[in-house]
């Protein structure tokens, strides 16, 4: 990639505004298709199970060096694991604290944590209210299939425990804190069974990702289960029929995008990209689903301890997540939906011997569902069209 002629044609890197911080590299689950233990890239063995307060002072640095730099006015920062909450909650506490004490005031910060929620107590979550950090769930659908995926260590089924936590965050004195449910589709299960568990749960996102996967893991489909379109659409159309206040990022993404607007989703669309990851030695990355390509495939050669984030602007796995079209295969440019596909999760483009240049392994699903909403939505202005009539 010639980062030089990009820039000579007027390309501009896009700063970093969201950061993941992964405090914590261990787990209390075992989840089977966990992209950071159960793909190619092991790294994780490899580093510190705990970030040191050294790498998380270096990381705090640099990441505000980078927000003053750029006059950003908007970061938000992730704790991100393994399990997060592993880290300790005085920890958790004192890191959002010094990255808003510290955060210039021209600057609106946002902490949040993805976690598993099975370690989601009361003292907990109220601790994380009256500091403002905002918490998203990882949960599977129905409770049958969350603990088909998403267990224990000694192989005991989590629902329980996360659905305790989540009951938690919708309570009205800490729903403050309640960011929303990340769910990994899965065709195996029935969609409207998975929406109906998912909306009981009043979350006020629901993040649904496609299973990450490559042509050199392709994600499975098994006999006589739903195509991904398939199941998309259905969870679509309910949600789209009930028109609940839960939002989908997803779907928000594909609608955003039929009416000529920007996607906030990387699954679809070609708005570049803005997020990094530092782990827990300092490493700074690309996205963590890069693990499942192979190993290595989200390494910059960066690292905070000594080296300034925006040499990450550099870096030609970043580049090609923020250079829309021009990152993309011939496939792609002369599909007619590509403006509303993006050609997909960068991750998912990934084939052993070509790189990223590929359409994406979810092609054909990702075609028939944008279609869909594209059909959807243009029926559904039709009708309001011809009621203000």
């Amino acid at each position: 990639m010639d980062i030089a002629a990009l820039k000579a044609d007027g390309w501009t890197p896009v700063p970093f505004s969201e950061v993941i911080l992964k405090v914590h590299q261990r787990c209390n689950l075992a989840c089977d298709y966990c992209y950071v233990y159960e793909h190619a890239d092991q790294s994780w063995r490899d580093r510190p199970p705990s970030m040191p307060d050294t790498v998380r002072d270096a990381a705090i640095e640099r990441v505000l060096a980078h927000v003053r730099r750029h006059g950003l006015t908007r970061l938000r920062v992730v704790l991100h694991g393994g399990e997060p909450l592993l880290y300790g909650l005085d920890r958790l506490i004192t890191l959002a604290d010094l990255v808003r004490r510290s955060a210039p005031a021209s600057c609106q910060v946002e902490i949040g944590m993805q976690s598993n929620g099975v370690r989601l107590d009361e003292p907990t979550v109220r601790t994380l209210v009256d500091h403002r950090i905002k918490v998203g769930v990882s949960v599977d659908g129905t409770p049958e299939d969350h603990d088909r995926h998403r267990r224990f260590k000694n192989g005991r089924g989590s629902f329980a425990a996360v659905a305790r936590g989540i009951e938690l965050l919708r309570r009205p004195e800490y729903h403050d804190s309640y960011s929303g449910l990340l769910s990994t589709v899965n065709v195996d299960i029935d969609p409207i069974g998975a929406y109906e568990q998912l909306l009981a749960f009043e979350p006020p996102m629901i993040d649904l990702l496609l299973p990450h996967a490559t042509w050199g893991s392709p994600p499975e489909r098994p006999a006589g289960s739903p195509t991904y379109a398939q199941w998309l659409i259905a969870f679509f159309d309910r949600w789209f029929t009930d028109s609940p206040p839960t939002r989908v990022r997803l779907f928000e993404a594909a609608i955003n995008l039929v009416l000529g607007g920007r996607s906030t989703s990387e699954q679809l669309g070609l708005s570049p990209s803005g997020t990094v990851v530092i782990e827990s030695d300092g490493a700074v990355e690309q996205v963590d689903a890069l693990k499942v390509a192979y190993p290595g495939a989200g390494a910059t050669g960066l690292n905070v301890l000594h080296d300034d984030l925006d040499e990450a602007l550099a870096d030609p796995g970043v580049v090609a997540r923020q250079i829309g079209r021009r990152a993309l295969a011939d496939e792609c440019l002369s599909c007619p939906v590509v403006g509303l596909c993006g050609g997909g999760h960068y991750v998912h483009r990934y084939r052993p011997g070509a790189g990223f240049r590929s359409p994406s392994v979810y092609c054909a699903d990702l075609n028939v569902f944008v279609r869909h909403v594209h059909k959807t939505v243009a029926e559904g202005l039709r009708r309001r069209r011809s009621g203000a009539g």
